[in-house]
């Protein structure tokens, strides 16, 4: 079990990441909804992990992207998410698509875990297995949500067509995000803290590390699928 300091360490953590959270929604709804209206959602959630990292990102590539702030540069220069995305960095355009799927992860994670904790379900004596096979499957169907709500409009389809362009763009991205993510959490289970509980503050603090780094591991697949054009640059 974690030391007293640990526990009050991951308390903080997730205290700063709430705050940081509550800040990007409460922003969004005083007057900078999103351009793209999936982002409303995925930017709060980035922040559940990336704590104020998120902030800074959100105030740097989201609040460009606010309506308010479109229509200010449209007015000023035509086509402007067009020239946005064109005199962008590439790397911030990654960043933004790593968020986008990080968010449906996010949400697939936080609901598997606490289902799997309430019912007890364990495979071998271990509540480790289902936890991962329930991870990835919520994982997957949040993510594909997220990702037809941003590449259908972009793109002009619907229906099973843009579901299916929805699975090709994050796929790929999503499995490589869970790849650092389930990584993380088999060194936790397994070597850091295997008697550690799902309601314990560190269980949490855990898994915002390995979100970040299933951020970092999903970085280099989202480059590749954006430069590619599976993935839709945002």
């Amino acid at each position: 079990m974690p030391q007293p300091w640990f526990e009050a360490l991951a308390i903080i953590a997730l205290a700063v990441a709430l705050i940081s959270s509550a800040l990007i929604a409460a922003d969004i709804v005083a007057g900078h909804p999103q351009h793209m209206a999936i982002m409303e959602y995925v930017w709060p959630i980035t922040a559940l992990y990336l704590g104020p990292l998120a902030v800074y990102a959100y105030w740097k590539l989201g609040r460009p992207m606010s309506k308010p702030a479109m229509r200010r540069m449209k007015g000023q220069h035509g086509g402007e998410k067009r020239r946005m995305a064109e005199t962008r960095p590439f790397w911030q355009t990654v960043w933004i698509g790593v968020s986008h799927c990080g968010a449906g992860c996010t949400l697939g994670d936080l609901t598997a875990e606490w289902a799997i904790f309430i019912m007890a379900v364990a495979i071998a004596g271990a509540s480790f297995w289902p936890e991962i096979l329930l991870d990835f499957a919520l994982a997957y169907i949040f993510g594909i949500v997220f990702q037809y709500f941003s590449i259908a409009p972009m793109r002009g389809i619907s229906g099973w067509r843009g579901i299916w362009a929805a699975m090709k763009a994050d796929t790929l991205s999503l499995t490589a995000f869970e790849i650092g993510l389930f990584g993380w959490m088999a060194l936790e289970r397994f070597v850091i803290f295997p008697q550690l509980a799902t309601d314990n503050p560190a269980h949490w603090f855990m898994m915002q590390i390995g979100m970040c780094i299933g951020f970092a591991t999903a970085f280099p697949m989202n480059w590749w699928l954006i430069r590619r054009g599976i993935k839709e640059a945002m």
